[in-house]
């Protein structure tokens, strides 16, 4: 059985909780002990790793990753790191040995600064929107199979913090991410609040109204723990893009979520060596974009997205969910 499906077998599917637009399907089961691992930000709280760039004079799509202990460590897709020369998030998750260094392949999140801030990175409290996690994911897969590489579109990125940051009021001198994190940061938290972790979860299906977005896995219900506030301030974010106060609440799309999970089951994979430590898996269908962190014979960090229509991330926006009621009204 291919790694990914195996994985998904391998848990359940638990009861929805919501709240506001957004949905949570637990994804119970994994190992139920402490992962052999740390977590980027307890290696960089610790003092057991460092980030900064490649050079003094620095390369946008690159950073440099230090691991100065004899533990691994967990890159998650998707963190964003802040400071040095700009604000970047991390393109792929990535196990990096003991005592290893690696260049690791980062997407910038700041498009309005290019000096030095601070000598080394810090981890953020969030990590990039998921819908720009799927965006990315695809254009990293693609990268993949056309160069070998794992690079993301850059332009397309700034412009879907741009028009993101107008659309929810959250432009900065720099025009970064971060920025609108900071502006909608009580709402962020309000999103993790209502819906905490469950004991023995591993991981998560998140929709959005009655729409499937995405899901995050693990291979321990530990790291979902650690993890878990950043994982969803990524979906809070395009939840809260896409509310509209008068909204009817939708229910809980369970049959959706669970066509979702087979239809993830069951798509094609591609293998690649991965950055430091395993096999990089792709799925490739083309209602989906991501992929998983293979290693030891485990998936240690799956993320997989619904691939959104070309065309309908412009059409979002305040006043879209009352257009269409309209629309209908007049249509009917």
């Amino acid at each position: 059985m291919d790694a990914i499906a195996s994985a998904l077998g391998a848990v359940s599917l638990g009861g929805p909780a919501g709240h506001e637009n957004l949905w949570v399907f637990p994804l119970m089961g994994g190992n139920g002990g402490p992962p052999d691992y740390l977590t980027l930000d307890e290696a960089l709280e610790g003092g057991h790793a460092r980030v900064t760039e490649v050079s003094e004079d620095g390369s946008v799509p690159e950073l440099r990753f230090v691991n100065e202990s004899e533990h691994r460590i967990l890159l998650l897709d998707g963190e964003e790191l802040v400071g040095a020369k700009q604000n970047r998030t991390l393109n792929v998750s990535i196990m990096v040995g003991a005592k290893q260094t690696v260049v690791v392949p980062v997407t910038c999140v700041e498009q309005g600064r290019w000096s030095y801030r601070s000598p080394e990175f810090q981890t953020a409290r969030h990590a990039h929107f998921a819908r720009a996690r799927a965006a990315k994911a695809a254009q990293v897969s693609e990268s993949l199979r056309s160069r070998g590489s794992r690079e993301a579109d850059q332009d397309q990125v700034w412009e879907e913090i741009s028009s993101r940051a107008r659309r929810m009021g959250a432009v900065s001198p720099t025009l970064a991410m971060d920025e609108i994190y900071e502006k909608h940061r009580r709402r962020v938290e309000s999103y993790q609040r209502a819906l905490p972790a469950a004991e023995g979860q591993a991981g998560a299906v998140f929709a959005i109204g009655g729409q499937v977005a995405g899901l995050d896995l693990f291979d321990s219900a530990v790291t979902l723990r650690k993890l878990w506030p950043k994982i969803v301030s990524s979906y809070a974010v395009d939840a809260i893009d896409r509310f509209e106060e008068e909204d009817e609440r939708t229910e809980a799309p369970a049959e959706a979520v669970g066509a979702f999970l087979q239809t993830v089951a069951r798509a094609p994979v591609e293998r690649f060596p991965a950055i430091g430590l395993g096999e990089d898996l792709r799925v490739a269908a083309p209602s989906l974009a991501g992929g998983a962190l293979h290693v030891d014979g485990r998936v240690v960090h799956m993320a997989v997205f619904s691939r959104e229509p070309a065309g309908e991330e412009e059409t979002r926006g305040p006043g879209r969910a009352r257009m269409a009621r309209a629309s209908r009204r007049r249509s009917g």
